[in-house]
């Protein structure tokens, strides 16, 4: 088990809290908490070790595209970087983004 921290800059704020997800074969669950601190804070904990450069990618990519502030709960049972991407946006929706 690897927990990963990344921090992005950001600066829409989510309406409400929001949970997407499982932890299962394959899949990602995410629990989003919105946070006034202009910033989005993301903790992965994936039980698959030595994907740090692609989760870095994959979340590089979506808050340079969304920059929605808070703090969010990955955790990861070896999903794709598209189910990842499918997942924060459904999240961001869920919290009224």
């Amino acid at each position: 088990m690897q927990t990963l921290n990344y921090e992005f800059p950001a600066d829409r704020e989510p309406a409400r809290r929001a949970h997407v997800g499982v932890v299962g074969s394959g899949d990602l669950e995410i629990l989003m908490t919105p946070e006034a601190s202009g910033g989005a804070r993301v903790r992965v904990r994936t039980s698959v070790d030595g994907f740090d450069t692609v989760w870095r990618t994959v979340l590089e990519r979506f808050f340079a595209r969304h920059r929605v502030a808070g703090s969010f709960e990955l955790n990861d049972f070896g999903a794709t970087p598209g189910v990842v991407t499918l997942r924060l946006r459904q999240v961001i929706q869920e919290g009224g983004i």
